[in-house]
């Protein structure tokens, strides 16, 4: 039990910030020359901090993000294609409340899904829904959605999420129920929601890795056409970690 009976009252009224600030207050001699409302203040500014917090925390659990990533980190300075206006532009995130889309292709170890990660980051900094997704993985979901009678429960969660990213796309030939899978995802978004899309193919290839010719374009029409692009080059950063690192080699004991 706190030793105060309004901390008690407040953390009752789930407002632990509140309580947390007040009992700081409570044994801080500092606040004595503040005026009631300046101590009332800088509880509810407490409360608020660690509301926004907590909402950020299940933001980012719900988005389950493949790389721990923040565009603070960002790497401008080694070469490969990334422009600093281009990417100020897209991390101040306000192509995402226009359902633009992103697309960011380039030869592995680049980057790019460490970029798109962090760029989702972001978004949910800012109090934006992100839900992230290999589309291998989500195309293995969808198909035991099918079978045992979520799919249209899935599909849902997929349309309402703000940012959507949909990394490693076009390892492979798309099959038949994948192609529709990918239509319906991107007709439900187009106009209403932003999508992040990354690639080792370049955009041109795309037509063909999905195959049947009218869906290609169908999907690519509500995917590229209101797109912005990173087509990152240069060598792989993977490849350049390594060298920078090399493997201890010292015998074992």
């Amino acid at each position: 039990m706190l030793a105060h009976p309004t901390s008690d009252k407040l953390q009752t009224l789930g407002l632990a910030g509140m309580a947390k600030a007040q009992g700081e207050q409570r044994r801080s001699p500092a606040v004595d020359g503040l005026s009631f409302e300046e101590r009332l203040g800088l509880l509810v500014d407490r409360e608020a901090a660690e509301r926004d917090a907590r909402r950020l925390v299940t933001r980012l659990k719900f988005a389950s993000l493949r790389q721990n990533a923040c565009v603070e980190d960002l790497d401008l300075r080694t070469p490969r294609g990334l422009d600093r206006t281009v990417v100020a532009h897209l991390v101040d995130g306000a192509w995402i409340d226009r359902a633009e889309n992103l697309l960011i292709t380039g030869a592995t170890g680049l980057g790019k899904s460490w970029i798109a990660c962090a760029i989702g980051h972001k978004a949910c900094r800012d109090g934006r829904h992100v839900l992230y997704h290999r589309v291998p993985r989500l195309f293995e979901q969808l198909a035991i959605a099918r079978g045992d009678g979520r799919y249209a429960r899935v599909l849902k969660s997929l349309a309402r999420t703000d940012l959507l990213i949909l990394d490693d796309w076009g390892l492979a030939p798309l099959a038949a129920s994948e192609r529709r899978d990918l239509l319906e995802i991107l007709e439900d978004r187009h106009g209403r929601k932003a999508t992040i899309v990354t690639s080792q193919l370049p955009v041109d290839a795309w037509h063909d890795v999905i195959g049947d010719p009218t869906l290609a374009d169908a999907i690519l029409d509500r995917l590229v056409h209101n797109a912005h692009r990173l087509e990152l080059v240069g060598g792989s950063l993977r490849k350049q970690a390594r060298r920078r690192s090399p493997l201890d080699l010292e015998p074992r004991a």
